[in-house]
């Protein structure tokens, strides 16, 4: 890259501001590709420094491996000079769920925060085993309250320095505001050539 990515800072955190062009490591089937360690060093040589994953993609292991590979070769001096992102899967969207996701989440990564992490979708799964695809019928409303409270814990702890949501829609964001003392730093919308309905 010629120039230095710009970034945006985030009304929550005084921490770092967040990049405005990262690399998403999600991919189709999740988890397939073999190359996602090298893809991501070579970015981060390019100057890449926001790199966004989830539980869901089976990618966290590979981007953790990629950062540790990057401080090794000297291409950043540490962790902190990139913004991760992950984000808490669905099966995992129940009050007592988030921090163990979470601490998962670090723990494939090898890191011991994220600078941001999100509420994938505003909806919840039966609690159980990280999965996807799954059927409509399945799905169960999401208790936005109690998720959000186990959130904003794990922003009081420091394993998350900001927290979100990713895919909701103003109704959603209006309930979870009600409640929220933290509010979100982000809303991260998907849109793909696939296509996406927001809940």
């Amino acid at each position: 890259m010629d120039g230095k990515i710009p970034t945006q800072p985030l009304l929550v955190s005084d921490d770092k501001p967040i990049p405005l062009l990262g690399l998403g490591t999600a991919e189709f089937p999740l988890g397939s590709s073999p190359h996602a360690q090298e893809a991501v060093v070579h970015a981060i040589g390019l100057g890449y420094r926001h790199f966004d994953t989830a539980s869901i993609y089976h990618s966290e292991n590979q981007l953790g491996k990629a950062v540790a590979e990057a401080v090794h070769l000297g291409i950043i001096k540490s962790r902190d000079e990139l913004f991760i992102t992950s984000k808490l899967w669905i099966s995992d969207a129940h009050g007592d769920c988030v921090l163990p996701a979470l601490r998962k989440s670090l723990e494939n990564l090898g890191v011991d925060y994220l600078d941001l992490y999100l509420i994938h979708w505003p909806v919840s799964l039966a609690q159980g085993p990280v999965w996807f695809p799954f059927c409509k019928k399945d799905i169960i409303p999401l208790d936005i309250k109690a998720v959000w409270e186990a959130m904003e814990e794990c922003h009081r702890l420091g394993l998350a320095r900001n927290i979100g949501v990713s895919n909701f829609s103003s109704v959603k964001l209006e309930q979870l505001l009600r409640t929220a003392k933290i509010p979100p730093a982000v809303n991260q919308v998907e849109l793909n050539p696939f296509g996406s309905k927001n809940s």
